[in-house]
Order: structure tokens, then C-alpha cells, then sequence
């Protein structure tokens, strides 16, 4: 370590990813391995062997009884984590919502990959987006730096909202990359995590709850009601968080990054390990006169709607691109921004004075398809024509 507390290191995200677990020392890891996410557990694991953390360390037999095991030790009062991918994820769905509808603030790392069929290992976002609307916070990483400040900030938020919160990064593109990276001292998360202390919980004899109890109409409409309010107050919850992760990191997190959008006239959207090489394209683009821009999402969940239509509310043309699809409508991250642009007005801005703004939609890396910058250089070719689509457009 150096004198400020923090050391640089080569990690791939998945080891990123278990650096900052043995940092923050779960009690109860509950896991099952798949593809891309298993070197998270299998490097957490060797640091248990190694008698660096002393979480206990539970193997299922599957990703429905790996988060079951984790719905059981989180209501018992003890921080939780998991991890998984795909089909992973995709077993676990009847318990995510149990987590989060007993407010269990389950941390889950997710290397998020393609879904059968046909039968693909590779990177894309159609297992978390399969899962988006389930109740949990949704972070997502464009590299394994992120990974492992999320994986930080993401702790933290589950326990002070009381949410599940699934920590993301593209499989492979991120969780298998090495690249350099900067990690603070175990001491300084240690206090930054600080110690769990559960509001409600299964062990406490001196003040007795049900969790998960049988409840009629008006009661749970109730609840529903409350789980909501919850996920949206978590959004500034996440900004007082991050702000005071950046002090103790120098890494200022938010809910989007916003590269050179300031006077961009056609901007692009995306979210995760892509948005280094929609960069690449930008500068490239900027070179030669033209205003360009990328806005990369952090927060997906809960979606920052307002301020992301103050960002976007002048971009005379918006391309959004969705690495997974919503079969027989427009993919999810598209259906967000449009819905930031359509409520603008509710939000009390001004309108927009761009004159014809266009956003249109582009699928791109589905199974792990390679995008290169002179695929990022074509969409904006063809947005800078400010024709409105009628349909999807795919990046192959």
C-alpha cells in the first residue's frame, strides 16, 4: 500500500470482484459455479482456504438453492452474498422475488451472459435484463475498476436501504479481462462498509418476526406499495453513498457518466463494458469537428428518469443501444430513455430546443458479438440523418 492507502493491481473483473468481497468479508456466501461467473467464487474461495476471510461458504446444488440459502441467512441477520450468471439467474427468478419482497439485502454479483436457446456461454444482458423488474437494485460496470468500487458501494446500499442489489458485468468483455486497477486498504472499507446491523431478523428472541407470512388483497397492495417507495428512495440513497465512496477513493461514481455531451449534438446510450470503445468512437468523431458524445448508464435500477432527460432534453439525436432484446416490443434500455424524453415536460424543463430530436433504437453484441469503433462510427452516420426509425436496427 502507499501513503494514501491504496495499491494498484491486475485483475480481471471476476477477481475484482472477490478482492472486494475478502475486503468487505461476507458472513455467508451461498454459490453455485456457471459460466462466466465462476472464478468469483473460486478466487473468493482459496481466499477462505487460505484463511484470509473466514465467511462460511455454503455449495448448493443449484442456483434456486444458492439463493435460498442466501433468503435464509440474510433473514437470520447475517451479510449475504451470492454469485451467478444466465441460466443461473434465470433459476434463481421464483426466489429473487422473495428476497427483495422480504427486503433482504442480499448482495449478488452477476457476470451477465447470453440465454438459451440456442445454447450460448458468452456476454450479453439478456439474463439481468430477465430479471430487471424483480425488486433489486441494478449496477451496472464498464470495467473491473467498477466492479470493484460497486461491489463496495452496492454493500452498503442494499444494508441502508434494506434491498437486494445485483452487482453487474458483462461476461468475458469484463469478468475475464485483465486490466490495471486501483484498490484502497481493508481497514478503509472495513469502516466505510461498517458493521451489519439488521433492523429485522429471525435470531432476534427479544423482538420475534415472521418473515414472509401469508397476507390478503388490501394488505399486500400495501406492501407493494412500500417495496416501491423503497427502490425509489434508494435512488439518492445511492448518490449519498457514492459521493462518500469518491472521498475515500477519488473515483466519483454517479448515476451515469457523461462523456463530452456537453455541446454533443448526437449522443449514444449504453451501459456496460461497451462504452470504452463507443469513447474510442467519440474522440475519433470529435477529431473531425463533429459534436458527439456518449452517455454511459450506471443505475439501471432503480432508472433515473429525471435526470436523465435534463442530460438529454437538447441532443438533437439519441441512438440507444441494448446488448439484449424484448421479444415482440423495443428493448429495455431504449424503452427507458423514451419514456425519460416523454415525461420531460412533468419534470419541469424546458423543452427541448433541439428541433426534431430523434431517438432510435440499435441492438448490438448479442451472444457475445464483437462491436468494433467503426460500428459505433456507422450508427452515428446514420443518426446524424435525424430519421426517425421505424423499427430496430442490428449491429453486426
Amino acid at each position: 500500500m502507499n501513503k494514501n492507502n491504496k495499491s494498484k493491481i491486475a485483475l480481471t473483473g471476476g477477481a475484482a470482484a472477490a478482492e472486494a468481497l475478502k475486503q468487505i468479508e461476507p458472513d455467508v456466501m451461498a454459490v453455485y459455479p456457471i459460466t462466466p461467473q465462476t472464478p468469483i467464487i473460486e478466487t473468493y474461495a482459496k481466499f477462505q482456504a487460505d484463511g484470509e476471510v473466514t465467511t462460511e461458504i455454503i455449495q448448493a446444488e443449484s442456483e434456486h438453492s444458492a439463493i435460498s440459502a442466501c433468503v435464509g441467512a440474510s433473514a437470520a441477520g447475517a451479510r449475504t452474498v451470492t454469485a451467478t450468471s444466465s441460466q443461473g439467474l434465470a433459476l434463481m427468478n421464483e426466489i429473487l422475488y422473495i428476497a427483495s419482497g422480504m427486503r433482504l439485502p442480499i448482495l449478488m454479483l452477476v457476470s451477465a451472459r447470453a440465454l438459451s436457446a440456442p445454447i450460448n456461454i458468452h456476454g450479453d444482458h439478456s439474463d439481468v435484463m430477465g430479471a430487471r423488474d424483480a425488486g433489486w437494485i441494478q449496477l451496472f460496470s464498464e470495467n473491473p475498476q467498477e466492479v470493484y468500487d460497486n461491489t463496495i458501494i452496492g454493500m452498503k446500499l442494499a444494508e441502508k436501504t434494506r434491498l437486494p442489489i445485483m452487482v453487474i458485468m458483462d461476461g468475458f468483455n469484463t469478468s475475464h479481462s485483465v486490466e490495471n486497477l486501483e484498490i484502497l486498504d481493508k481497514k478503509i472499507v472495513k469502516k466505510f462498509i461498517g458493521e451489519y446491523k439488521p433492523k429485522n431478523y429471525l435470531l432476534n428472541i427479544k423482538n420475534p418476526k415472521t418473515f414472509g407470512p401469508l397476507v390478503l388483497q388490501n394488505s399486500f397492495f400495501d406492501f407493494k406499495i412500500n417495496q416501491e417507495k423503497a427502490m425509489q428512495d434508494s435512488t439518492q440513497e445511492y448518490k449519498k453513498i457514492a459521493d462518500e465512496y469518491g472521498k475515500i477513493s477519488g473515483r466519483q461514481q454517479s448515476y451515469f457518466e457523461e462523456y463530452k455531451t456537453k455541446n454533443a449534438e448526437s449522443v449514444i446510450v449504453v451501459m456496460g463494458s461497451v462504452a470504452g470503445t463507443v469513447k474510442d468512437a467519440v474522440d475519433d468523431l470529435r477529431k473531425k469537428g463533429q459534436k458527439v458524445g456518449v452517455l454511459k448508464i450506471n443505475l439501471f435500477r432503480p432508472f433515473p428518469h429525471q435526470e436523465i432527460a435534463r442530460v438529454l432534453k437538447n441532443v438533437k439525436n439519441i441512438a440507444v443501444l441494448d446488448r439484449s432484446q424484448s421479444i415482440g416490443t423495443f428493448p429495455p434500455l431504449y424503452t427507458e430513455i423514451v419514456n425519460s424524453l416523454a415525461d420531460a415536460t412533468n419534470y419541469q424543463l424546458p423543452a427541448s430546443s433541439a428541433g426534431g430530436q430523434t431517438t432510435n433504437s440499435y441492438v448490438y453484441g448479442l451472444g457475445g458479438k464483437d462491436v468494433f469503433a467503426k460500428d459505433i462510427e456507422k450508427v452515428f452516420v446514420d443518426i446524424f440523418k435525424n430519421n426517425k426509425n421505424k423499427e430496430i436496427k442490428y449491429i453486426k
